[in-house]
């Protein structure tokens, strides 16, 4: 199994989200991750999709993409030749016995405390996947009040001829 990443500009109109998805559920692909916001254009919007499956799935998938009226553009990533990151936000219960813990568990995955009162926490970060899930495990013995997590977002690495 295969994971990739495609970013299809989609013209910015309703009903868009809900033709791509449809056509990941009619020919029952799998949908990892999806994240949607608008461009530097506001008539046109990104949609980050992260999806997993042989190569044959893979070609089709980009293949059905392309078909729809409304997609402007696919480009397809993968891992080693993108850049890619999540944003999640868990609020936390502390107290003064679980604090330290708490701040020195952010400190290992540079998240940070975005709120804090009395007795809650939200804490944030934004990294790979991977480092999302483990901030999450890391977690697991403090009280766990609520989660938020992004989509993963994308874009080609760097390169000379990218100019």
């Amino acid at each position: 199994m295969k994971k990739r990443i495609y970013s299809v500009l989609v013209e910015n109109r309703s009903g868009v989200l809900c033709k791509v998805a449809g056509l990941f559920s009619r020919r029952c692909f799998n949908i990892d991750s999806l994240a949607v916001g608008e461009t530097d254009d506001p008539a046109v919007s990104c949609m980050t999709i992260v999806s997993s499956g042989d190569q044959r799935t893979i070609e089709q998938i980009e293949k059905q993409l392309n078909k729809k009226i409304d997609v402007i553009k696919v480009k397809t990533f993968d891992e080693m030749h993108s850049i890619s990151r999540e944003l999640m936000m868990v609020k936390v219960k502390y107290n003064k016995g679980n604090r330290r813990e708490i701040v020195e568990i952010c400190g290992l995955v540079d998240a940070t405390i975005a709120d804090m009162s009395k007795n809650l926490m939200i804490l944030q970060i934004c990294d790979v996947p991977e480092k999302i899930t483990l901030f999450l495990n890391l977690l697991q013995s403090i009280s766990i009040v609520e989660v938020a997590r992004t989509g993963t977002l994308a874009l080609s690495k760097c390169m000379e001829s990218d100019n």
